[in-house]
C-alpha cells in the first residue's frame, strides 16, 4: 500500500530539513503544485506560531495580527527574492530559470519557518516570564525582547539558506559560485525582508500606542535604525 498523503508530506518535509541534495535537485527541476502548497502551509503554520509569540506580550489582538502578518511578509519576500535572484543567479554563474530559483527560495523559507515554529515555544516562555510591557522603566526588557526576536529570525533565515548550499553546489558545479549565490540571497533576504517588516509593523507593539494592524507612519524611519537604538539601550550602563 502507498503512503498516506500526510505521511508522504512529512517524508518530503524531512528530506527538505535534512537538505538532501539528490531528491531536492529533482524537485527543483520539476514543478509540483502539491509540494509548493505544502511549503506554503509550513510557512504559514511555523511563522504564524512565531508571530503569535511575538505579539502576545502586547495583547492577544496584537498576537493575532502578527500571526497573520509574519507569514504574509515571508510569502512576499519569497516572491520578491524569486524575481531579484532569478536575475542575479545567471550573473553569478548559475544558469537556472525563474521557476527553479523561486522553488529553491520557497524551500529555504520553508526550512526557516520550521525553525521559527520550533523557537515559538521558547519565545512564548520568554514572554510569559517577562514583566508586562506596560510596566514602568521597562525599556531594557523591551530592547532585549526585540533584539532577541531579530536574532532568532536572522538565525532561521541564514540556516534556511545555508541548508541548500549543497544543492546550489550541485546545480552550479562550483563551490565558489554556490557561495556567491548564497551570499547574494542572504543580502537580498536581509534588505527586502527587513524593509517589508518595517513597512508592515508593528509586530511586538508598544504600550504607548494603540493596538494596530498597520501604522499610519509606516514609511517613516527604517528597520536598521531602530535595531541599532535597541542594541545601544542594552549596552548602555
Amino acid at each position: 500500500m502507498g503512503a498516506s498523503p500526510t505521511n508522504a508530506s512529512l517524508l518530503q518535509l524531512g528530506v527538505l530539513l535534512r537538505g538532501e541534495p539528490e531528491p531536492i535537485n529533482q524537485w527543483i527541476l520539476r514543478w509540483d503544485t502539491r509540494r509548493a502548497l505544502l511549503c506554503l502551509a509550513v510557512i504559514f503554520c511555523g511563522a504564524g506560531l512565531y508571530g503569535a509569540a511575538m505579539g502576545c506580550w502586547r495583547d492577544s489582538t496584537q498576537a493575532l495580527f502578527t500571526a497573520i502578518k509574519l507569514p504574509g511578509i515571508i510569502t512576499l519576500t519569497v516572491i520578491g527574492n524569486g524575481l531579484l535572484n532569478g536575475m542575479l543567479a545567471p550573473l553569478l554563474g548559475l544558469n537556472i530559470g525563474f521557476r527553479q530559483v523561486l522553488q529553491a527560495i520557497l524551500m529555504s523559507f520553508t526550512i526557516a519557518a520550521t525553525i521559527l515554529g520550533a523557537f515559538s515555544v521558547l519565545l512564548f516562555f520568554v514572554t510569559w516570564n517577562a514583566p508586562p510591557m506596560s510596566a514602568p522603566h521597562n525599556t531594557g526588557t523591551y530592547a532585549f525582547v526585540m533584539v532577541t526576536h531579530v536574532a532568532v529570525i536572522a538565525f532561521a533565515g541564514i540556516a534556511g539558506n545555508l541548508r541548500l548550499l549543497q544543492l546550489l553546489h550541485r546545480l552550479s558545479g562550483s563551490v565558489s559560485v554556490s557561495r556567491r549565490i548564497v551570499f547574494a540571497w542572504l543580502l537580498v533576504n536581509l534588505f527586502l525582508g527587513s524593509q517589508l517588516s518595517w513597512i508592515l509593523r508593528p509586530f511586538i507593539g508598544s504600550p504607548g500606542l494603540p493596538v494596530q494592524f498597520l501604522r499610519a507612519d509606516m514609511f517613516n524611519g527604517n528597520f536598521f535604525e531602530t535595531v541599532f537604538k535597541m542594541i545601544k539601550q542594552l549596552l548602555s550602563p
